[in-house]
């Protein structure tokens, strides 16, 4: 039996204004160009805040991992991400 690792990543950025945005991507350089530099690949949210600045990656096996994980640290406080960002 073949297994394939997807190689999906969930991903934090810190905008200009200092607010957090959290996605799902499986190619972390051209999501971080999409939202530095493009007005129609980049998020509406991070589109008015540039530039932003990658604080964060995890690799995750499968896209529902990856779904999963963002879900879990969108709800977290702040200070429960920064504290993240620091162990990693």
């Amino acid at each position: 039996m073949i297994y394939r690792r997807s190689n999906w990543y969930v991903y934090v950025v810190r905008c200009s204004d200092a607010s957090l945005y959290t996605g799902i991507t499986k190619d972390i350089t051209r999501r971080m160009d999409e939202h530095n530099c493009s007005d129609q690949s980049g998020a509406s949210y991070t589109r008015n805040r540039r530039p932003v600045k990658l604080v964060y990656q995890e690799a995750c096996a499968t896209r529902s991992d990856a779904a999963k994980r963002e879900y879990v640290i969108k709800q977290m406080s702040r200070q429960e991400k920064e504290t993240l960002f620091c162990e990693d």
